[in-house]
């Protein structure tokens, strides 16, 4: 899971896989998503199923973790019955020791956890450094070109990415030292509540007064805070000193071979790990305690939700994705929410029967299209349904696009699109629900649009179970929202484009109608 830092004037940030939203009013975007159009009409289609019985529906999130002890995501954890809890061992036989909730891929039997990692780049380079470090173009064979020219490709990229994360990351430091005094200088020529109309009114003149104005502004419409700027440095830190550091033994905790695929005896049960924020958020987007005053309510209503710890602050390991995906896939999941991509895969045939054989035993798997503004057609996405050894597409699989509560601005400035690897687009902006520690925080990105999806697909599901996952995929995308016609600013560029080219429907998921077409195909 990349977490990339843009960089803005006077050192401004936005966090590419998850944007944090810092001063917003929460009454403002709490549940837009389960609203009217360009909401999911969420709860139109719960009154129109009053009158039905629903069952429960397992979704399996692999992700950072999940806090299970959440106030908001009680009596929505599952629980594996046939397991025994701390009694150190396997009582179910399915190799997994006290797997009680789920599964921590990151973790180690004493109990030790994997947060940081380095991206799948950073580690194919260092294996590449390791065999062409000291030789010179001179010395390589022609075997060995194309890797070669790999390799200085990618220790250019590592290197020049790093630096300016270095750079950025000293530069926020001396920010959040600074902020408090250049605050007070704002609130001493403004008010103690100063808003965005103020700062804009005010006729600063020297240059020292200008720049602090263009902080003011920040300030006041809440895109910088001090826990903007400590996010901020501590994204950039992990980037620098972790993801893009060859030296990093990302796997020091877990101490298995990640390119051992036989190898399969690790981690434990510790679903939460050290940093589920992540985790947590996408959860409550699938099933939060609906209507309880809390928190932004969940999608679907009966569900358990299964942790499958397997992504760190960093690149996941395309083992610890394949054994996690098999894992849902044998312990009664119907959906897997998958809320991370990369853009490098070592092992994608792995990655990809593990994919294969969730799809064969009726398990949906949705993904998350990926937060760099991108047509995914010219730039890969992995998990992906496009791998170059695919003799066909998997039937079970969704890619989802993230849009916004803003029909002008339909899609969000950050999602990959694609009209080939795109299926839909859901809600992934200004999204208020669960993170650790029972609090809630808005968040954004496709990681918070796919469990939209995971959500739909369960609520579904439950009300309708006579019908399989492939039936209920196909209705979610025949009953969506289309905005063919509808020209948008292109995401990442910002140039006009008709919305209905950015993905296979071109439609955003409404649950509403998805309802009313399962209602018709169940009567028939």
């Amino acid at each position: 899971m990349k977490k990339r830092i843009l960089t803005l004037s006077f050192a401004l940030f936005s966090v590419g896989v998850m944007n944090f939203i810092y001063g917003q009013k929460t009454e403002e975007v709490k549940n837009w998503y389960n609203g009217p159009t360009p909401g999911m009409n969420t709860e139109k289609a719960y009154s129109s199923l009053k009158k039905q019985k629903s069952t429960t529906v397992v979704v399996a999130v692999i992700d950072s973790g999940i806090d299970i002890e959440h106030k908001d995501l009680q009596g929505k954890i599952w629980t594996n019955d046939d397991e025994i809890p701390n009694n150190g061992m396997d009582d179910d036989k399915n190799g997994y020791i006290d797997d009680v909730h789920g599964w921590n891929f990151l973790g180690s039997p004493d109990g030790q956890n994997q947060n940081y990692a380095r991206l799948e780049k950073t580690r194919i380079c260092a294996e590449l450094h390791a065999k062409f470090k000291d030789k010179s173009e001179s010395d390589i064979s022609a075997a060995e070109k194309a890797d070669y020219t790999k390799y200085k490709g990618l220790l250019k990229e590592i290197e020049t990415e790093r630096e300016g994360n270095l750079s950025a990351l000293e530069q926020y430091t001396q920010l959040g030292e600074a902020f408090p005094m250049l605050k007070a200088k704002l609130v001493e020529k403004l008010g103690e509540n100063f808003t965005e109309k103020d700062v804009q009114e005010w006729k600063a003149e020297s240059p020292q007064d200008l720049q602090l104005k263009q902080l003011g502004t920040y300030i006041a419409n809440g895109q910088l805070s001090e826990e903007a700027i400590k996010e901020g440095i501590q994204h950039l830190d992990a980037s620098a000193n972790y993801q893009l550091n060859m030296e990093y033994n990302d796997r020091q905790f877990v101490g298995d071979n990640p390119d051992d695929f036989n190898d399969v005896r690790y981690g434990n049960s510790d679903v939460e790990g050290p940093d589920a924020l992540h985790g947590t958020h996408v959860g409550g987007i699938i099933g939060s305690v609906r209507h309880n005053e809390l928190g932004g309510d969940g999608v679907a209503e009966n569900i358990r939700l299964m942790s499958l710890r397997a992504v760190p602050d960093g690149d996941e390991q395309d083992k610890d994705v394949a054994l996690a995906i098999r894992y849902a896939a044998d312990n009664g999941a119907s959906i897997i929410n998958m809320s991370f991509g990369k853009a490098y895969s070592k092992h994608q045939k792995e990655v990809y029967d593990a994919m294969l054989y969730a799809e064969s035993k009726g398990v949906l798997l949705v993904h998350a299209a990926g937060n760099d503004g991108v047509n995914l057609d010219e730039n890969p996405n992995f998990p992906t349904n496009e791998y170059s050894f695919q003799t066909k597409p998997l039937d079970l699989y969704l890619c989802v696009g993230a849009s916004t509560r803003d029909k002008k601005n339909l899609a969000a400035n950050f999602s990959n699109y694609s009209s080939r690897q795109v299926n839909i687009f859901a809600p992934g902006f200004e999204i208020y629900n669960t993170v650790p520690q029972s609090d809630y925080k808005i968040l954004q990105g496709t990681s918070m649009a796919a469990p939209m999806v995971s959500g739909v697909a369960a609520l579904l599901k439950s009300y309708f179970p006579s019908l399989t996952m492939m039936e209920i995929k196909d209705i979610m995308l025949a009953s969506a929202k289309r905005y063919k016609g509808t020209m948008i600013p292109a995401p990442g560029t910002g140039t006009s484009v008709d919305f209905g080219t950015l993905s296979t429907t071109g439609a955003v998921i409404d649950i509403s109608a998805a309802v009313k077409m399962c209602q018709s195909k169940v009567k028939k």
